[in-house]
């Protein structure tokens, strides 16, 4: 399988619109929607042929509403880049949208689409019929306004930096002094980011409200009960539910929560401290540096392509290519947004990568783990229609993480050393674990506050307090640090930008460790498995795409625990490594 596969991406040359074509505003574009709502369909050829031109058109407006926002988040404070991508949401998105809705119709109303393969389509056109049912008129001007209200956490985030001995850092680039073995610095910097981010407390809740407000009256005036609701469908749920998601919550609890307990009494131990607070969790002990696998953006890309070659040269080939187009900006600065993704882009395939750096293990996580979400974009880019590489949340993630896990057998590149190379693998063995909680308490939280959504600031406190209370571990002391866990919800980019995305890295994460399980038998196997799913794209069910990855879905209580045992026994592992060297 993996002999036939090549980076060498190519944009599909256009038909339906000139090459050099450029979107200006909505009247540069009028026409070719004109054309898909009144061109007549007579004949099977007209259908497949209006399908590949909607496609095209489809796959152009992506890119460039993409690049709009990846030029944005790369600079939160040039205005005029701040103004384009506005520009597009507020004066083309709502012209754009009626007329999606009537090319959906026309589609779903067509007799000639009961000819059409029932197996290659039938993702497609339940989205498609999914959209005309959350179709609203009156929807168009709020959608408008949440696309442009939640770039504003961009915004407000990037602005955010801190002085330490004199130097001015981002809140990411802050972060790596919790590594430093001073705990008296350690604990300075702990309250210094967490200080300034309590200075724009105010500004988010203001924001959030805003957003719980438009959201919830988007969602009634589709005649959904709550935008919860309204998410699940929009999002495509099809197989699974809410209360699917209360059962996954619950099995964290259960089957979790003990493993995090067991880590941060080790983190302890280690340490050699009476009490663990939470400026401990990433540091190391006296006489032990922090972990630093690279120094520049260009290196971190440098390790990271000789790491995927050793698994396959295709997975190399595909960061290549990307570098060659200029697709990665990868190290932290003041004005940049915060946080890290993987966009893709329609038309030209190769997608882009975007990160903060700073020089720190989980920074080689992040890496690895978006340039799985780009070997999902080159594999998925040959499929026919725009509409079929977009393929569910839950096997997107499942790119990512699961590469995670691979790329650690390559690691050594990263860290020369065995006992960094051990102690980097016990890092991310212990991420994989300790996110869960963390997954879980931001999904619990967002069920509350769109089942409530005309809650108080002091209620939606408490609230969040509660939850995340339940899933907060034990071992460590906040003992005078509850100003800041009441707020720390709103570091959480997907509460502002993508509301209801976060289940899905839970969910994913199983799959993912399910992938490394067959990969510890049986290496080709497992990489044969995860080219097979991903080369899907969107065209199966979410299901039949896991099924495609050799994988169950499913997540259950006696599954979470069934994958927890051999994560804990792979750290086991590690930790008598350790023990005996």
């Amino acid at each position: 399988m993996s002999k036939t596969l090549s980076a060498n991406i190519e944009k599909p040359k256009r038909v339906f619109l000139p090459e050099n074509f450029v979107i200006s505003d909505w009247n540069s574009i009028s026409s070719y929607f004109e054309d898909l709502a009144e061109r007549p369909l007579n004949s099977g050829a007209d259908l497949e042929k209006w399908l590949k031109d909607m496609s095209e058109l489809e796959a152009v407006i992506s890119e460039d509403v993409s690049w709009r926002h990846i030029r944005m988040t790369c600079n939160t404070e040039d205005k005029k880049l701040q103004d384009n991508f506005t520009y597009f949401m507020m004066e083309v998105q709502p012209k754009i949208q009626p007329y999606a809705d009537r090319l959906n119709r026309k589609l779903v109303d067509s007799p000639l689409t009961g000819s059409l393969d029932k197996q290659k389509y039938f993702t497609y056109l339940r989205s498609v019929k999914k959209s005309i049912e959350l179709f609203r008129e009156e929807n168009i001007p709020i959608q408008s306004e949440l696309s442009v209200l939640g770039q504003q956490f961009g915004a407000i985030s990037g602005k955010m930096t801190v002085t330490i001995k004199d130097q001015e850092y981002t809140l990411q680039q802050a972060m790596k002094f919790l590594e430093n073995p001073d705990r008296n610095l350690r604990e300075e910097v702990y309250h210094k980011v967490n200080d300034r981010r309590l200075q724009d407390k105010e500004a988010l809740n203001n924001l959030f409200t805003q957003l719980v407000t438009r959201r919830d009256q988007m969602a009634r005036n589709a005649g959904f009960l709550n935008f919860r609701d309204y998410k699940f469908v929009e999002m495509g749920r099809f197989d699974y539910t809410k209360e699917d998601c209360f059962r996954f919550h619950d099995s964290v609890k259960q089957h979790v929560l003990p493993l995090v307990e067991i880590i941060n009494k080790y983190k302890q131990n280690k340490l050699g401290l009476e009490t663990l607070r939470p400026w401990d969790l990433d540091a190391e002990p006296a006489g032990q540096q922090p972990l630093h696998p690279f120094k520049t953006g260009e290196e971190l890309l440098e390790k990271t392509v000789f790491c995927f070659s050793r698994l396959r040269p295709f997975f190399a080939d595909c960061l290549l290519t990307m570098k060659k187009m200029n697709r990665f900006d990868l190290e932290s600065r003041i004005g940049k947004a915060p946080g890290g993704y993987n966009c893709p882009l329609a038309e030209t395939g190769a997608p882009f990568i975007f990160m903060n750096a700073a020089g720190q293990m989980h920074d080689v996580t992040t890496m690895v783990h978006e340039g799985g979400h780009a070997i999902h974009s080159f594999l998925s880019h040959h499929l026919e229609l725009s509409a079929f590489k977009e393929y569910p949340m839950e096997i997107a993630e499942v790119a990512s993480m699961a590469m995670e896990l691979f790329s650690m057998e390559n690691w050594e590149i990263y860290f020369e050393d065995p006992e960094e190379l051990r102690r980097a693998k016990i890092q991310q063995l212990e991420r994989v674990i300790t996110i869960f909680p963390w997954i879980a308490t931001i999904d619990k939280f967002q069920h509350w506050i769109y089942e409530n959504p005309n809650h108080t600031l002091e209620e939606r406190t408490q609230n969040w307090y509660r939850i995340y209370q339940e899933f907060n571990s034990k071992t460590v002391d906040w003992s005078g640090l509850e100003k800041y866990q009441k707020n720390t919800w709103q570091k959480q980019l997907h509460l502002f930008e993508v509301p209801f995305y976060y289940i899905e890295y839970g969910i994913a994460q199983l799959g993912a460790i399910g992938l490394w399980m067959q990969f510890k038998k049986n290496k080709d196997s497992a990489l044969d498995h995860y080219v097979q799913a991903l080369s899907l794209g969107g065209t199966k069910t979410l299901p039949e795409l896991y099924e495609a990855a050799g994988l169950k879905f499913d997540f259950s209580g006696t599954y979470i625990k069934e994958l927890m045992d051999f994560i804990e026994k792979e750290m086991k592992a590690l930790l008598q490594q350790g023990n005996t060297d």
